[in-house]
């Protein structure tokens, strides 16, 4: 089981969701699939009006790229973790989160990597959820 997150871990999750819309968004065309997908996220995440800026106008969110790989694998950290929420993992999920890794430079297997990450810090529900502890030994692991 997850751990319970804090209001700053769910606004951490609800900053990279935003940030992933906005990517999706900044497209000529989004594919019904991964709207459906995003739309998941969103409502999982309980994203209201006030997370969009105090308005409900979609274009005024933007994709910005993270400046450095620890916070780019951060996000793709909060992303897997939103996936990992409802224990049911779709294919589609994973292609967003493969598609949205190689939009900030990341090899696609990075995804699946750290799935695993997760699942062992989930099995270890005594151990507080550190992000940046973890894509810190993630990426000490890894040779990222």
């Amino acid at each position: 089981m997850l751990p319970a997150l804090t209001v700053d871990q769910l606004s951490s999750l609800k900053k990279t969701y935003l940030n992933i819309l906005a990517f999706f968004l900044d497209k000529p065309v989004i594919e019904s699939r991964y709207l459906r997908c995003l739309l998941k996220w969103g409502f999982q995440l309980q994203v209201g009006p006030a997370d969009l800026s105090k308005n409900t106008d979609l274009s005024s969110i933007s994709f910005s790229l993270p400046d450095d790989k620890v916070t780019r694998l951060e996000a793709i950290y909060h992303l897997v973790y939103m996936i990992y929420l409802d224990k049911v993992v779709e294919d589609i999920e994973l292609e967003v989160a493969t598609i949205y890794a190689e939009k900030l430079g990341f090899r696609p297997a990075v995804v699946s990597e750290l799935f695993k990450s997760i699942a062992t810090v989930a099995s270890d529900t005594d151990k507080p959820w550190n992000v940046r502890e973890e894509v810190l030994e993630f990426l000490k692991v890894h040779n990222l």
